[in-house]
């Protein structure tokens, strides 16, 4: 596969796969991975003849998360540059929400993080008995403000509240149950699952499709104003670069506790 972080590629019928490309590291994003990504939405939204669009990763991980390295980098940006990596990750989340064709994830392996944003993101999600889930970025002292409403929308506040706090890691099964994912498959049968539900929707009108997505997330306020972009993009850059944000990301680095860590007392 090309060495783009973000590989798209289209079959004749007009169904465009995105592939999350940097397997070495769990497809876990950086910089370029959501410039590429904020690129091909954008590019790819006011194409009539794009009719649907799959988010899948490469190799045996969906996506997992925020590349840590990166991170921590963006944790010494001057402000502005800061708040500009922050809202990178804002954007992308927002343009895959409110993508206006109908958006599919095949989910294997690690989706943490960002990968669960993105998940709560499009419209229809699958994942293998192996996926594993995880609202992560509280234990490394960051905060998932950018993708914050995409959780509360796809599982609710009450899900929400539990796992983006405690950052529990948790299995398939468990995803399906608090509605993260639709379907739980095999991994023999998923990409022929995937296949019909694609196919099914082939049968639906381009622009009814369209019109309908737009009506349910505007009507219910679940659209984004730039206003309530740069907050989640200002809340993020700010906890990230806070003494708590660097060190959580030292620590993981460190492969260590961070300080915050107090052991159960024995007896």
């Amino acid at each position: 596969m090309e060495e783009s972080p973000v590989f798209i590629s289209r079959d004749p019928r007009g169904i465009v796969t995105a592939t999350l490309n940097r397997p070495r590291f769990g497809n876990a994003y950086n910089g370029a991975l959501l410039e590429a990504l904020i690129e091909g939405l954008r590019a790819l939204a006011p194409d009539p003849t794009v009719r649907a669009l799959v988010i899948r990763g490469n190799g045996k991980h969906f996506q997992a998360g925020a590349d840590l390295n990166w991170l921590a980098e963006a944790a010494e940006y001057p402000p502005d540059r800061a708040y500009e990596a922050s809202m990178g990750t804002v954007t992308a989340m927002q343009l895959l929400n409110e993508f206006p064709k109908p958006t599919f994830a095949l989910v294997r392996g690690a989706c943490f993080g960002g990968g669960a944003g993105m998940v709560c993101c499009v419209d229809v999600a699958l994942a293998t008995p192996d996926a594993h889930f995880g609202l992560t970025e509280v234990r490394v002292g960051v905060s998932p403000s950018p993708i914050s409403t995409h959780m509360v929308n796809a599982i609710g506040l009450r899900h929400t509240r539990r796992y983006a706090l405690t950052g529990e890691r948790f299995d398939a099964a468990e995803a399906l149950r608090i509605n993260l994912v639709h379907e739980v498959v095999a991994e023999d049968a998923i990409e022929a699952r995937l296949a019909h539900i694609l196919d099914e929707t082939m049968l639906s009108g381009p622009t009814a499709m369209a019109n309908t997505k737009d009506s349910f997330l505007g009507a219910n306020g679940l659209k984004l104003d730039a206003r309530q972009m740069s907050q989640l993009g200002h809340e993020s850059r700010t906890q990230r670069g806070s003494a708590e944000g660097r060190e959580g990301l030292a620590a993981f680095r460190e492969k260590r506790r961070p300080a915050w860590y107090q052991p159960p007392t024995s007896g």
